[in-house]
Parts: structure tokens; sequence; C-alpha cells
């Protein structure tokens, strides 16, 4: 017994051996992760008496929500149109080439109609996306999961806890995944500490695709509709419920390993009238494999 066990010791140490061996022979993967501080900053414009913005951005979607709830009693008429500048600060690790974590804080300053206020921090953030699936050459497409959960500052009456979540569905239609499809689904859920007042979910359904030109600038667009609830506060409607049509267009510039370098993106979502959206990303790197 102890003789075999010798033999299977050392069979299983050459197996070992030979799968070590091959994996040499692959790309060698780096020892540490992507490491960055993905910063975003979004201009953006709400009409008159609606809290839906479109794809994405809880955190802005966080300060305007518990804006509302705090204001909402002073404000018979309804929300007013407002206009707000925020930057997204999560730091981002890309545990590997399937799953990045993230987590940071957000500020943002809002106009509405009196001027702008001072620029503070609104809302924090942590959140995972994974590739439950990647197609690799095969014809089931990548399967991505982005979660989110987002909650406004200060902890007071009336702040907001979002949890989005996007499911989404990439064709590649070469080897290189320069060119394909996108259609994926956006779901929001918002809680508002507070007995008076609630805000009903954000689902946005949608469909697109992409082009990476050899040069490394990526093109991405999206079409939708986006469904949402409305919101209540003391038994009267702050915000109207709305199912209108959505356009997100995404430019980037990547490099050969496709970590985004630059990135802007412009989105219109009618709500019924048109809200505007305007991001741009510009990743610091720390490490960058």
């Amino acid at each position: 017994m102890r003789a075999a066990a010798m033999g299977l010791l050392c069979l299983t140490m050459s197996v070992g051996a030979a799968f070590a061996a091959d994996e040499k022979d692959e790309a060698a993967k780096p020892d540490v992760p992507n490491l960055y501080l993905d910063l975003r900053t979004t201009y953006a414009t709400i009409p008159a008496g609606t809290l839906g913005i479109g794809f994405g951005n809880t955190s802005l979607s966080a300060a305007f929500q518990a804006l509302a709830a705090r204001r909402g009693t002073t404000l018979p008429n309804g929300l007013p149109a407002a206009k707000s500048i925020a930057v997204d600060l999560p730091l981002t690790v890309d545990v590997s080439d399937r799953v990045s974590l993230y987590g940071g804080v957000s500020g943002s300053t809002t106009d509405i109609g009196g001027g702008w206020s001072a620029f503070d921090i609104t809302s924090w953030n942590i959140g995972v996306q994974a590739d439950l699936y990647q197609q690799n050459g095969g014809k089931i497409p990548t399967i991505t999961l982005q979660s989110t959960l987002t909650q406004s500052v200060p902890n007071e009456q009336g702040m907001t806890t979002s949890f989005n979540n996007i499911l989404e569905f990439d064709y590649a239609l070469d080897e290189d995944e320069t060119r394909g499809w996108l259609a994926g689904v956006q779901y929001t859920h918002t809680d508002i500490a507070s007995q008076l007042a609630s805000i009903r979910p954000n689902t946005i359904l949608y469909a697109g695709g992409y082009y990476q030109w050899p040069s490394n600038w990526k093109f991405t667009g999206r079409l939708g509709v986006q469904s949402f609830g409305g919101a209540q506060i003391a038994g009267r409607t702050l915000a109207e419920s709305f199912t209108q049509p959505i356009l997100r267009l995404d430019l980037d510039r990547m490099d050969d390993n496709d970590n985004r370098l630059f990135g802007i993106t412009a989105q219109i979502a009618w709500m019924p009238k048109p809200s505007y959206q305007l991001t741009l990303r510009t990743p610091l790197y720390a490490v960058r494999n």
C-alpha cells in the first residue's frame, strides 16, 4: 500500500508538472491585478416632475432622489427642472479577466433654478461586475452581471438606498471581439428612509452593438425603452411615471489589452421631455496590465 501510494504521488506530481509546463507556454498572467480610480464626470439635465435618469448612474440618481425626498414637502407644485454635475470616484480592482470589484464616493452640485449648490459628497457605492459566461469563439454570447449598491449621504431622514442590476448579453462576431451585438436589461430598486415617501422601480430594456477599429477606438450604441414607476410623498405624486425611449452612445479609447484609457458617453432619455447627459471617463491607473 505504501509503494502504491508513493507511485500515485509520483504520478500526480508528474501530471501537475505537465499542466504547469503547458500553462507556462501560454501567455503569463500578471501577478498584480489592474488597480485604478475610474474617474467619471457627468453633466445632466432633468425635466421638471421626474426622477428617472437612465443607464447606470445610481450615484447621480441617489443625489436627485434624496434631494427630492428632503424638499418634497416644500414643493407644492412638484419637482422643478434641474441640472447637476456629478463626480464619481470608484476605486476599481480587476480581480481577473472575468471579475471586477469597485467602491468609492460621489460628489455633486445641483441647480434647481436658484443657482448652483455647494459641491459636496452626496453618496457612496460598492459593486461587482462579473462575466457569468464567456463566449470565447462559441455560439453562446458572453453574459455579464453588474450589481451596485448606492446610498446617499448624509445619513438622515429622506436618505435613499439604491440597488442597481444590469444583465447584458454580448455576442461577438469575430474572434478578436472587435464587433458584435448587445442586449440587456437594467433594473433599479430604491428605498427611502421615510414612511411618507416612496420611489417605484426603474427598468430599461435595450439592444445595440459595437465596433472597434484597429486604432483601438471603440464605438458602442444602445437603444431601448425606460419604464419608471414614479414617486409619491405624503399621498401626492412627486414624480410622474413614464415609459419612453432612451439612447446611449459611447466612444472609448482602448489600449492593446482592452483597458480603457478615455471615454465619452452621450445619453438622451425621454421622460417624456428629453433629459440630456454627458459623461467623461478618465481612469487613473495605479497598475495597468
